[in-house]
C-alpha cells in the first residue's frame, strides 16, 4: 500500500496552483495534493521521498510477479546475458534517478 492510502489529499485548482507554487510545494511535502481543471482532477503533486516510495514499491512488485512466473515454470526466451544487461540498465537508471 503506498502512502496514498494512509494520507488525505487536498484538492486546488490549476489557477491556485500557478499562483501559490511554493506554498504548494510545501505542503505537497506533507500531503498529495490534487490539481484540478475546468473540475476535473489532471495531476497530483507529491514529494519527492513519496514518489520514490511509490517506484520501489512497483519495483517490488515486479520482482514478485516474476519470483511468482519462476514458481509457475513459466520463462522467458531471452538471454541470462539479455536479462542481465537489462537489469543493470534498470539499475543504472534507478541510480541516476535518485542522486538527481
Amino acid at each position: 500500500m503506498t502512502i496514498f492510502g494512509r494520507i488525505s489529499m487536498i484538492n486546488i485548482t490549476a489557477k491556485e496552483a500557478r499562483e501559490n507554487i511554493g506554498e504548494l510545494m510545501d505542503t505537497a511535502q506533507r500531503e498529495p495534493v490534487s490539481i484540478e481543471k475546468h473540475r476535473r482532477p489532471v495531476a497530483v503533486l507529491i514529494s519527492a521521498a513519496e514518489y520514490e516510495q511509490m517506484k520501489l514499491e512497483r519495483l517490488q512488485l515486479k520482482v514478485t510477479h516474476g519470483f511468482d512466473q519462476l514458481d509457475r515454470g513459466e520463462y522467458s526466451n531471452r538471454s541470462v546475458k539479455d536479462i542481465l544487461n537489462n537489469a543493470k540498465e534498470i539499475h543504472e537508471k534507478i541510480q541516476a534517478s535518485s542522486t538527481s
